[in-house]
């Protein structure tokens, strides 16, 4: 029974090392099986480059016919699980057909890579860079080594960055006024206004500022919109009188954020909103959504 079991272990064993690994920002992601793992960070137009290793089990060889790296972009829908969408594939074939009779080393490397689009983690999609190792075998079967990689792409701050004033009411019962200092937000930036209350004849009871994160997966009548509330601050607790204001400043620092996505390979996008709410004594809500952009600053390497 033990030789059954072992006839099914992999003849070998593959593993993949990055050139620059060591002194490379690390950043977690979540696994399927719901662990975390560090993979290393890289950006659009980076080389990507390292070596591959493989090492026959103790008293085995390993029979080949071929062993190619590649290096691919990747979107997965979860209700299509296991079926990916390549935007990026690239290839380098690293040996011909042949015998490996002991370990075994493969250096590689992939040039000024573009990769336009973020690492993405959602609740319906992700967005994934891999390279792929396959020991490509008849009979037996191919053996295959995936090794993650991430990558985050930064901006610039953006040259026109308008204000954000917008009026919301109930004819004859409330009338308020928000301004938010601008629109486009990096993700450590600070979101700073002011609600003006022009008329107040309802009872409110608190207000609260919220940051809702929309998904969008597939097209037409197969779009899928999935959306979180990331963040909830509380603004005001009691009533307010007319002629009042209240100052907003809320830290995005904290929260899970990402950039805004817009339309990704014609499969998903991902917007964000700042949506203000005011509950009355009657635990009625009042609501007005306003989108904002977000993108990841140069200089914010620490995210």
């Amino acid at each position: 029974m033990n030789y059954l079991l072992g006839a099914f272990k992999p003849a070998c064993n593959i593993s993949v090392t990055f050139t620059d690994g060591k002194n490379r920002k690390q950043v977690p992601i979540k696994k399927d099986n719901g662990q975390t793992v560090m993979n290393p960070l890289f950006q659009s137009q980076e080389t990507i480059a390292g070596k591959v290793c493989i090492e026959p089990y103790q008293g085995k060889k390993v029979e080949h016919n071929g062993v190619k790296v590649e290096l691919l972009g990747q979107i997965e829908m979860y209700f299509d699980r296991g079926n990916f969408y390549d935007f990026t594939s690239l290839v380098r074939e690293l040996d011909v057909p042949g015998e490996i009779y002991e370990r075994k080393t493969y250096p590689f490397e992939f040039p000024s890579v573009e990769m336009p689009y973020e690492t993405y983690n959602g609740v319906n999609v992700r967005l994934r860079y891999v390279l792929k190792v396959t020991v490509t075998r008849g009979y037996a079967g191919s053996i295959v080594e995936y090794q993650d990689f991430v990558v985050r792409n930064y901006a610039p701050l953006p040259p026109i960055n308008n204000s954000i004033k917008m009026e919301v009411g109930i004819e004859d019962c409330l009338h308020i006024e928000f301004e938010y200092n601008k629109s486009k937000y990096h993700l450590k930036d600070v979101i700073l206004g002011k609600i003006y209350f022009l008329l107040v004849r309802i009872k409110i009871k608190n207000m609260d500022l919220e940051i809702r994160r929309r998904e969008s997966t597939g097209a037409g009548a197969n779009t899928h919109v999935e959306t979180e509330t990331l963040a909830k601050f509380e603004l005001m607790d009691g009533a307010p009188v007319r002629g009042e204001s209240i100052p907003v400043r809320l830290f995005l620092t904290p929260y899970d954020l990402t950039p805004t996505h817009k339309n990704i390979n014609n499969k998903f996008s991902v917007k964000y909103y700042l949506n203000l709410v005011l509950v009355d004594e009657e635990d009625r809500r009042y609501f007005k959504q306003q989108e904002i952009t977000l993108y990841r600053l140069k200089e914010e390497t620490s995210s």
